[in-house]
């Protein structure tokens, strides 16, 4: 009886696990649009992993953890400034120009910067013709979104190809630093993964702050100005985004094989798209869902190749 217990509340545990990985991750694009409403991209980047870094590092410093081992900082403040800074700043550049959606359906093409910038890999990636045929339909798929946006911004002079650009360095970016902290800090962030997803978080958070002293969206915020909205959608991507989901998302990768829980990739960016239409009245064009399309089926091909080459 003790033992059915115990595998039903571990069962719902992984159900709600994936319900944040999968849902909740792919609505946070539309709760960053409101919130940039009311904050500037570089504040609203820094209240959050400031809240959210100190938040969890508190925590993992109650459970005994060796927060703050000199190692884990270091290989720690390096993945948060490529991973986390660099790329959620862009992501929140991008959408002064470019609807939630189709930020994060360009997001979604990720994993294909990842495979093609693993150099270590190259000699045994591109011996593969499903893997090299996978990487070529996934930038042609984000091809077909820059010109889309070029034609419009010719049209309609609002330059919606730079979110392209600005997405696609932070695509670049997040895959270096996926294979930064695959080759030289996954030793680190494995054993102590909650703490140096924490120490991530404040470095970033410190490099928001930075850049908002810098730019002046410091001095020029008045807290007072910015709409309930906004605030609301801060505190959900600081307790749903930032420490729930992410803490999820390292415990299934414990419980559940990595290839199951990566299947995220390919649900985020649909449910990114239908909260955009449906709360943000967000247009998305046939040529955007074209583009999903290619690049998720790209990105599908290559992982199942990556599964069977594991599996054997």
């Amino acid at each position: 009886m003790k033992l059915r217990e115990g595998t039903g509340k571990r069962t719902v545990s992984i159900i709600i696990a994936y319900f944040l990985i999968y849902v909740v991750w792919g609505s946070t694009y539309y709760f960053i649009g409101v919130a940039l409403k009311g904050f500037s991209p570089f504040i609203l980047g820094a209240l959050r992993f400031t809240v959210a870094g100190l938040t969890l590092l508190s925590w993992c410093w109650c459970r005994g953890e060796p927060v703050f081992k000199k190692t884990l900082i270091r290989k720690s403040a390096v993945s948060g400034i490529v991973l986390l800074f660099i790329d959620m700043a862009v992501v929140m550049l991008a959408q002064k120009y470019v609807s939630s959606s189709l930020v994060a359906i360009v997001a979604s093409s990720t994993a294909i910067w990842i495979m093609a910038l693993d150099a270590p890999m190259w000699s045994r990636n591109f011996r593969n013709p499903a893997v090299i045929a996978g990487m070529v339909i996934g930038f042609l798929g984000v091809t077909l979104l820059y010109f889309e946006q070029f034609n419009q911004s010719s049209n309609l002079n609002n330059h919606s190809e730079y979110g392209i650009l600005l997405l696609l360095f932070g695509c670049i970016s997040w895959a270096l630093g996926t294979l930064y902290a695959k080759y030289r800090s996954s030793g680190e962030e494995e054993v102590n993964a909650f703490a140096g997803s924490a120490w991530q978080m404040i470095f970033a958070s410190l490099m928001f702050w930075i850049c908002a002293g810098f730019s002046g969206n410091i001095a020029g915020t008045d807290l007072d100005t910015v709409p309930v909205s906004s605030w609301l959608s801060l505190i959900y991507l600081i307790v749903f985004g930032s420490i729930l989901a992410y803490s999820a998302y390292i415990w299934l990768l414990k419980v559940r094989p990595a290839t199951e829980v990566a299947t995220h990739a390919y649900v985020n960016p649909f449910v990114a798209v239908v909260i955009g239409m449906t709360f943000g009245k967000e247009i998305v064009t046939w040529v955007q869902i074209a583009g999903l399309i290619v690049i998720l089926f790209s990105v599908m091909l290559i992982n199942k190749k990556k599964k069977i080459r594991n599996d054997k």
